[in-house]
């Protein structure tokens, strides 16, 4: 009896202690700000460039912090169910470059339009798509955000028009700095450097690769892009700069992708693991916020597990989601080829099939 008694009152007393430490994280008292030193641009064509320093708030932090994760999860997931063979086709991940998605939508109104090429997942995200429509989107599913019949590569939002299944077809890109800075375009060029084009390292494909100064005549800046707050105070001096009426700037963000250029490549016949894991200890975008927010009183490690488990949940709603939900019906097949126009026929694959266009 005494030992039922003693089991009983150790349940009881480890029970009563658990509630008592979610008070103590809840109750603590975390700084409404803090200012942190970011790393400086290198210019090109202008005589100063964004600041050196900048204010995180506790709300935009946690904000961030969230939105990055949850692009690193969905990209996994995606990586998971592209093995799984449940994702066909190509698929492009962006893990690694989540500072740059994420900290170019924080430097941006949600009015301003982007474009972007063929790894777009995370793009998509920040510009405002829930991680189902994406994964949807993925699988080929009709609640994918094109109605499963875009993929990896052609998801679209509003004022969100990518991405593009053609290395470098978003732009014959010297016509359109040329043609940009004639009619001074209020246009932000961005080149995230990833340092490798497909499986060559960009120390073996260009002579030169200050790629912030390819504008010519276009100003330039060179941007730590694994820092969220470099890319966003960079993002948000580009564009003060477009609207003041002085034409295009170019931006060049220095990133690093952890999977290969698409599923199809392993990623390290041209790159070494031990160059990857460097790349993970040192300059992770998720890691690096993380440890300012932790050591500047911004959040606790347990609040930011939190969000950890939040996000992984929501990631797995969607997924299944994403293999639950129905295939469009064959007959959609050449469904929404325009916008506003009346229904007409589209030729299958003979002369004897037809399919119907409903815009």
């Amino acid at each position: 009896m005494r030992k039922m008694l003693a089991a009983v009152s150790r349940v009881l007393s480890g029970a009563a202690q658990k509630p008592a430490s979610r008070v103590l994280v809840a109750s603590r008292n975390f700084a409404n700000d803090a200012t942190f030193e970011i790393k400086k641009c290198d210019l090109h064509r202008l005589e100063e460039g964004p600041p050196v320093t900048t204010v995180l708030t506790r709300e935009d932090g946690l904000k961030y912090y969230r939105m990055m994760q949850t692009v690193r999860r969905m990209e996994l997931k995606a990586d998971q169910l592209y093995k799984q063979k449940i994702i066909r086709g190509f698929c492009h991940l962006c893990d690694g470059q989540e500072a740059c998605c994420v900290g170019l939508e924080a430097g941006i109104n949600p009015t301003d339009h982007l474009i972007t090429a063929y790894r777009a997942h995370g793009f998509t995200f920040t510009r405002g798509l829930s991680v189902r429509e994406i994964l949807a989107e993925l699988t080929g599913r009709r609640g994918g955000c094109a109605k499963g019949k875009g993929g990896s590569m052609h998801m679209y939002a509003k004022n969100f028009y990518g991405g593009n299944g053609i290395v470098g077809a978003q732009g014959q890109i010297f016509e359109a700095y040329n043609m940009a800075a004639l009619w001074k375009l209020p246009c932000i060029f961005i080149c995230e450097n990833n340092r490798y084009g497909m499986g060559t390292s960009v120390e073996r494909a260009a002579a030169s690769t200050d790629y912030y100064k390819r504008g010519d005549f276009i100003p330039g800046l060179r941007v730590d892009g694994m820092d969220i707050l470099c890319v966003r105070e960079a993002t948000r001096f580009a564009a003060a700069y477009c609207r003041s009426g002085k034409g295009p700037i170019l931006m060049e963000l220095q990133t690093y992708r952890y999977h290969g250029h698409s599923m199809s490549d392993p990623g390290v016949s041209y790159r070494t693991r031990e160059e990857i894991q460097e790349v993970r200890s040192k300059s992770d975008p998720i890691m690096l916020l993380k440890d300012r927010m932790v050591n500047s009183n911004l959040a606790s490690v347990e609040e930011l597990k939190e969000i950890d488990v939040e996000v992984r949940k929501e990631i797995e709603d969607a997924a299944q989601f994403a293999t639950a939900d129905p295939e469009p019906p064959l007959e959609e097949l050449g469904h929404h080829i325009y916008s506003s126009n009346p229904p007409f026929e589209v030729r299958g694959a003979n002369q004897w099939i037809k399919f119907k266009s409903v815009s």
